[in-house]
C-alpha cells in the first residue's frame, strides 16, 4: 500500500512540473508576442528563479545545484526536442 501511495505523490509532482512548465513556457511567448525579445525574458526567469531558490534553499544549496548544470545541460536533461537516429 505504501508503494501505491508513493507512485500516486510521484505521479502528482510530475504533473504539478509539467503544468508549472507550460505556464513559464507560456508567459515567455507572451513577453516575446509583446515585443522583448526571447533571450531577455530566459535569462529574467532564470534570474528569477535562482533568485528563488536562493531564497528558499540559500547560496550553498544553489552553488552546488549549479555545479551540476554543465554535466546535465549536456547529458541532455534540458533538451526537449533531440534529433533521432
Amino acid at each position: 500500500m505504501l508503494d501505491e501511495t508513493i507512485g500516486d505523490v510521484e505521479t502528482t509532482i510530475a504533473e504539478m512540473k509539467r503544468a508549472a512548465f507550460e505556464l513559464v513556457s507560456d508567459a515567455m511567448a507572451e513577453a516575446e508576442a509583446e515585443g522583448i525579445e526571447r533571450d531577455i525574458v530566459t535569462q529574467a526567469a532564470l534570474f528569477a528563479a535562482l533568485t528563488d531558490l536562493v531564497q528558499v534553499w540559500g547560496e550553498i544549496a544553489v552553488s552546488r545545484f549549479a555545479e551540476s548544470l554543465p554535466e546535465r545541460i549536456l547529458a541532455g536533461d534540458f533538451t526537449i526536442h533531440r534529433p533521432l537516429q
